[in-house]
């Protein structure tokens, strides 16, 4: 949820170019979390609490009663499991916790009927890339008690009415939390070339839709990174030229381009600016684009400009 940055030593005031849209993509990493366990649970993106726009980055609620989850985050799940994500650039301080329990109290008063929803029945999650070190520290100064029985992952067992977990993304098992470990900018080639891997090979649509749009940020924050990977590497070169090629058709297939989507042309630039970092001359770019998508000569070239 969008939030006034307070001061933190981890936190940065990004420039417009740098300003990326995090959230859709944690919330397709989130998915991706509990794929094996998609059936179990709903989610919703923004959910209102009223009918102003007070909204809880995501709400999870779980479809049968009592299930126990495999995933690490998912062990602290009750039925009904508020998340906020704060990207890599937000802070994450005591306020932000205390507003997250505001909204488990809202969110209760909310249900259908009195005392519907049970306090011991709601929990929430606040995620960050980096450990928000002010915030730990605070809870020693004030007497909050923190266990850690997974990597990256702290209960705060005292101090607070509603049932609290802080996960820190980037202490989090690399193995067991591959789509949140893309959620970074400081993403390995390795896994990088898994994302893409991944996506290319699967013939699961909903898995290709959601890492996907994880990829798109996560390209975007890693862009040394993709210039590594694709730079003399042919097969890599033309993965990311099929997990763009959604985005591309659709500026294509639009009959006026200049009504065409900022994110689709976003997409397609993005695209263009990676393949420019390989040893490909412009001229093998165009190629390259009329072959995979069917451009004419001029259309090609527009996207050179």
């Amino acid at each position: 949820m969008t939030e006034d940055v307070k001061s933190d030593k981890n936190t940065e005031t990004p420039s417009k170019s740098e300003k990326l849209q995090w959230h859709p993509a944690f919330g397709a990493a989130l998915k991706m979390e509990f794929i094996k366990e998609k059936d179990s649970l709903s989610f919703d993106m923004e959910y209102p609490l009223n009918m102003k726009p007070l909204l809880i980055d995501y709400l999870i609620v779980k479809k049968v009663k009592g299930i126990v989850l495999e995933n690490e985050i998912g062990k602290f799940f009750k039925g009904h499991n508020i998340v906020e994500y704060k990207s890599v650039r937000d802070a994450l301080s005591i306020d932000t916790v205390s507003k997250v329990q505001g909204y488990a109290y809202l969110y209760k008063s909310y249900g259908k009927s009195v005392d519907q929803i049970k306090f011991d029945d709601i929990t929430s999650t606040l995620i960050r890339e980096s450990k928000p070190e002010a915030l730990f520290k605070y809870f020693v100064e004030n007497g909050y008690e923190v266990s850690n029985p997974y990597s990256g992952i702290y209960y705060i067992e005292s101090g607070l009415k509603i049932p609290t977990q802080i996960i820190v993304g980037r202490e989090l098992s690399r193995k067991e939390h591959e789509w949140l470990h893309l959620l970074s900018d400081k993403v390995t080639k390795q896994e990088m070339a898994h994302a893409i891997e991944y996506s290319r090979n699967t013939n699961n649509k909903e898995e290709r839709d959601l890492i996907d749009a994880i990829f798109e940020v996560s390209a975007v924050a890693n862009k040394k990174i993709i210039e590594e990977l694709v730079r003399g590497d042919e097969t890599m070169c033309q993965a990311l030229m099929e997990i763009m090629k959604p985005e591309i058709e659709e500026v294509v297939n639009t009959a006026v381009l200049q009504e065409r989507k900022e994110t689709t042309a976003r997409a397609i630039k993005v695209a263009v600016s990676m393949l420019r970092s390989t040893d490909m001359s412009e001229v093998e770019i165009k190629k390259a684009l009329q072959k995979n998508y069917g451009l004419s000569e001029q259309e090609a070239l527009s996207y050179l400009e």
